[in-house]
């Protein structure tokens, strides 16, 4: 009887447990994860906002700060949604909103000291920059006050210019390969080589090794992270073309950013405008009060990603307490004096939301004194050690860049070496082009193979400052007459003739030697004789072709040498691949099929990683093809798609062309929606008399978030028309096209 009556009240008592562990588990995130800060110091910012045809924001201000609170304010106007992750991810709270994914941005936030870098440094950074950051803060929370049913998570707000610098301070590495490190490390899986020549007797990897694009000289050359599938496929194009060799005395400047479409670095455009002298039409990444790319009325620059082995792994030595590692001094110094430093652990708890509830998961951070952050797995404990660690300087140097006048003031700088990679082509009014391999290059000790990891550290390993900017690789006004890049070696950037001289660039720099398709073709095209004139220049920016060079060759002639006497459809597939043309431009009947099997040679041999087997490859695409489409030779343009809404349109390039299609995502339909390629597109021009004029295109459109919006894909029908809209700058054009003003303030 006494059984009889304990039981149900057990079972409710349980049942109670369950609610009360569910709404701890649905609210507990807000009050434990990191808080916001104070908010920027008291000021009163008022900004206009007037935007043309195409919905881009023009802002105007009295001061430069004016103008950095309406950025924030007219992008939360079109994609709120991308930059509330962006904030998220500075609080180590993104996986509260993302899931399994965002905790591992968050896991990278705790790892790298993101919140402390962008701490510790500050106010070490120069006062009117400090003043721009926190007036784009100031904007982020005004708009976030004005809309509380769009904020996604409570307390996340105010935000401050402390919170925009650790944005900068976490994305940066991810720019240049942290990932492609990370992620294995964190797995405990075979490292790749990184990029560069080799620093060993043994030979650079064959085709079936990732090596294939390798450049050999002639003797006497949507994550708010770029991390996973993003990064693999991180690349763009720039072009640069002198007045004399452009026919018409025109200078131009060739943009083609190669971003996902959507996420924490799809490019915004906007044009700002202030009494200070700020004025600048270009395009940003969410959580950016600068421009990252564009030009002013003088001057304006694109940019590419670049590969430089700029990441060094050493595997510790651990004492048997696995908490210490032993360290030799430098040579010469306290020689033979192995100490044993501690290294320092503490525990975070990542957010992971399921559904309704928020998962509370507890991770250790290790750090390791005079390396960097500490990676323990199954192999042993392994500290990482990258270029601008513990730096924020780049947030003072982007902000130069777009305020430089001319030629040597961009130089000035440039040369504060914040930003620690990326490709910067540059043009201007008076007519000089230059391409400068930016990267903030270790200045490493021979000895060690830094492309793999480094095993038995001593202090002689561990580099502590970098190159100089005079030493980065570099090019002027070349004889040539033209300049580019397609995330090559800048041995190349050039052409014949004028090719920088591969013994200026010690192999221990870790320069990249790789040559993509895209570059290939580039090189080829430029350098046919004759004017690059407009119309030349837009037919090689378009181009769809492949070089039969490299991983395409490789590719090509192994799937045509297998045996397939067995398999009808994989045979036809393969006499299918033998008459193409090698054009991914949509008219030919093997285009579809030659741009899916040729992706994965192009992610392999851009990031060194072996290829997958020839005959699965051909296989996976010619079932699908089959399936979705009933035949092996549909046109391209029903196959790879520019989606947004309602809007369904043919799309036409590859992964490694010139017209870049690189990645997609298969919908339900099988169609495959281009998610990562061609994505903010700018062609700018100084004419003889040195005005600026400059046109642009996106995939979509400037709201991108907000579907119902006119601007959410208005764009589109022009992109994929390889078309462009006017940029308006000056002050008159921007009020004779306004659709919409208005004026905000906090």
């Amino acid at each position: 009887m006494i059984m009889r009556k304990w039981l149900p009240r057990a079972g409710w008592m349980l049942l109670v447990l369950v609610l009360i562990s569910v709404a701890a588990l649905a609210t507990w995130e807000p009050f434990f994860a990191e808080q916001p800060g104070p908010p920027p110091p008291l000021r009163k910012y008022t900004a206009d906002i007037t935007r043309d045809e195409f919905g881009v924001p023009h802002i105007h201000g009295k001061s430069d700060a004016d103008v950095a609170f309406g950025v924030a304010y007219a992008h939360a106007e079109d994609d709120f949604s991308t930059l509330q992750d962006v904030v998220a991810m500075t609080r180590g709270r993104y996986g509260a909103i993302a899931g399994q994914d965002g905790a591992g941005v968050d896991f990278a936030y705790h790892w790298l000291g993101a919140r402390a870098t962008a701490h510790n440094h500050y106010a070490e950074l120069p006062a009117d920059v400090r003043q721009v950051l926190d007036a784009y803060a100031s904007g982020l929370n005004r708009f976030a006050a004005q809309h509380p049913g769009e904020v996604k998570l409570a307390r996340l707000f105010p935000v401050n210019g402390e919170d925009i610098a650790t944005g900068f301070a976490l994305r940066q590495p991810f720019f240049f390969g942290l990932d492609r490190v990370l992620g294995p490390l964190v797995k405990g899986e075979p490292m790749l080589p990184e990029h560069g020549p080799s620093l060993t007797s043994k030979p650079l990897p064959d085709a079936a090794h990732g090596g294939v694009d390798q450049l050999v000289p002639e003797p006497a050359m949507p994550l708010p992270l770029p991390m996973g599938a993003v990064a693999e496929s991180s690349g763009s194009n720039a072009f640069a073309i002198s007045p004399q060799r452009s026919g018409d005395g025109v200078t131009r400047l060739f943009s083609n950013s190669h971003q996902p479409y959507r996420g924490g670095v799809a490019w915004y455009e906007l044009q700002i405008d202030s009494d200070s002298g700020w004025h600048f039409a270009g395009a940003t990444f969410p959580g950016s009060p600068y421009p990252f790319l564009g030009h002013n009325e003088n001057l304006g620059w694109t940019n590419t990603v670049n590969r430089a082995d700029l990441i060094d792994v050493y595997k510790l030595n651990l004492t048997a307490d696995g908490e210490h590692y032993v360290w030799s001094p430098p040579k010469g110094a306290l020689e033979g004096f192995i100490r044993t430093p501690a290294l320092t652990h503490r525990t975070v708890w990542l957010p992971v939301r399921i559904g309704p509830l928020v998962l509370p998961v507890p991770r250790v951070i290790w750090n390791a004194p005079n390396f960097g952050p500490v990676i323990k797995n199954v192999n042993g404990a392994f500290a990482v050690r990258y270029a601008g660690i513990d730096n924020i300087q780049s947030l003072e140097q982007y902000y130069r860049i777009t305020k430089a006048q001319d030629f040597a003031q961009w130089q000035t700088a440039m040369a504060l070496q914040g930003v620690p990679a990326t490709n910067f082509i540059y043009a201007d009014k008076a007519g000089n082009i230059a391409d400068w391999y930016n990267a903030k290059i270790p200045d490493r000790r021979p000895g060690p193979d830094y492309r793999h990891v480094i095993e038995l550290v001593d202090a002689d390993a561990v580099w502590d400052k970098s190159i100089p900017f005079a030493s980065y690789p570099h090019l002027i006004n070349p004889a040539s007459g033209f300049l580019f890049n397609s995330n090559n070696t800048p041995l190349v950037a050039a052409g014949p003739g004028s090719e920088l001289n591969p013994a200026t660039i010690p192999a221990i720099w870790g320069v990249e030697t790789d040559m993509t398709n895209r570059a290939r073709r580039a090189v080829k095209l430029l350098s046919e004789p004759g004017p690059i004139t407009r119309d030349r220049l837009l037919a090689i920016k378009f181009d769809t072709g492949y070089e039969r060079a490299g991983y395409v060759t490789f590719m090509l002639d192994g799937i045509a040498k297998l045996d397939l006497r067995g398999d009808p459809q994989l045979a036809k597939a393969q006499a299918l691949l033998a008459g193409w043309d090698l054009k991914a431009d949509g008219k030919g009947p093997a285009d579809a099929l030659a741009v899916m099997v040729l992706e994965e040679g192009m992610a392999a041999s851009y990031n060194l990683r072996p290829m997958h087997d020839l005959r699965f490859e051909l296989a996976k695409a010619a079932a699908h093809l089959v399936k979705y489409f009933g035949r092996l030779d549909p046109p391209l343009g029903d196959v790879i798609r520019i989606r947004q809404g309602k809007v369904d349109l043919p799309d036409d390039g590859g992964g490694d062309t010139l017209r870049a299609a690189t990645s997609w995502n298969v919908d339900p339909d099988g169609r495959l929606s281009i998610k990562h390629g061609d994505s903010f597109v700018m062609l700018i021009e100084w004419g003889k008399d040195g005005r600026v004029h400059s046109e642009s295109i996106q995939p979509y459109g400037a709201a991108t978030t907000r579907k119902n919006d006119p601007h959410y894909a208005d764009q589109a029908a022009l992109f994929v028309a390889h078309k462009f809209k006017p940029v308006w700058f000056t002050r008159a054009e921007v009020a004779a096209h306004a659709v919409h003003r208005e004026t905000v303030s906090n």
